[in-house]
């Protein structure tokens, strides 16, 4: 069996386990806006903010290091 496989369906069946057990809906509160929303999701949104902007950083300092500066 291709190891990918295997990787590819425990990693999509440990996805689940954390869907399932983090479906309680919680209250997000920033300045005056207020947001409800499953913990899941917003583990998922932080996580995809944060490797969006690890993204740009790293070519940020990409793009730095061959300017020469």
């Amino acid at each position: 069996m291709d190891y990918r496989l295997v990787t590819g369906l425990l990693l999509g069946c440990l996805i689940v386990l954390f869907i399932v057990q983090n479906a309680a809906v919680v209250e997000i509160r920033f300045l005056f806006w207020t947001f409800a929303m499953s913990r899941a999701l917003m583990s998922f949104l932080v996580l995809a903010i944060g490797m969006v902007l690890g993204w740009l950083m790293h070519g940020h300092m990409t793009h730095r290091k061959r300017r020469g500066k």
